[in-house]
């Protein structure tokens, strides 16, 4: 997969949208809009109706590993707005009636064709039992997350919450996963992933880092991708 708009003439210089701090709007909000509003993936998002540019991401990561097949049942965690979720349902072919896709989220989110939306914690209780059920009462051929705590500004603590998730996400995948199957999580680069990779290797096959192009180069995020579930 190329970035979007890596195919202009080598010369070319797209116009960059300005934003202006407007009344209300800090500079940081400023950076923000005018990031947004400059980002290749985010235009080519809603361009091929992908409810966030992470969907590229996905896209990229499963391009190169192929853990997404007609058929499968893809349980994404923390799944709004949905982007994930939207190209897991084409790649398992759900709208064919193929795979399932079930989402859930603590927050509500739009329906999205052929996905089963579960507005619920996955840290409760029930949750896995009624995924399983979702699923047609099987279990996972995997599990997604691009889950993501609130940024505070201060590096360590960031790492801190988003390692957090990455291991509550994974002891999830440990029940509902069938034997072969597949993790796939956000983390972020500052030294505790290693631990997190040590514990992953005692139940999968395969263990490993990507950095999919979508991410932006300046950023810390990274994805961590388990295949071959041991059971």
């Amino acid at each position: 997969m190329s970035r979007p708009g890596s195919g202009k003439a080598r010369g070319s210089r797209a116009l960059k949208e300005r934003v202006r701090t407007g009344k209300g709007r800090t500079v940081s909000q400023k950076i923000w809009l005018e990031r947004q509003l400059n980002d290749p993936y985010v235009k080519e998002a809603r361009k091929l109706g992908y409810r966030s540019r992470a969907a590229f991401k996905l896209i990229e990561i499963d391009d190169k590993y192929r853990f997404l097949k007609p058929g499968g049942r893809v349980v994404d965690l923390g799944a709004a707005p949905g982007g994930w979720s939207q190209v897991a349902a084409q790649r398992v072919a759900a709208e064919k009636g193929r795979g399932k896709v079930v989402a859930i989220d603590m927050h509500g989110m739009d329906p999205i064709p052929a996905v089963t939306i579960l507005h619920k914690d996955f840290y409760d209780a029930d949750a896995p039992s009624l995924l399983i059920a979702a699923l047609g009462g099987e279990k996972a051929d995997c599990v997604l997350s691009d889950m993501a705590a609130h940024a505070t500004g201060h590096r360590q603590t960031d790492h801190i919450n988003i390692m957090a998730l990455a291991e509550a996400g994974y002891d999830f995948a440990r029940t509902i996963l069938k034997p072969g199957g597949t993790y796939l999580a956000k983390v972020l680069r500052g030294g505790t992933e290693g631990d997190l990779l040590k514990l992953m290797k005692l139940d999968f096959a395969t263990v490993r880092h990507v950095k999919p192009m979508a991410s932006r180069d300046e950023s810390a995020e990274l994805f961590v991708l388990a295949t071959g579930f041991r059971g």
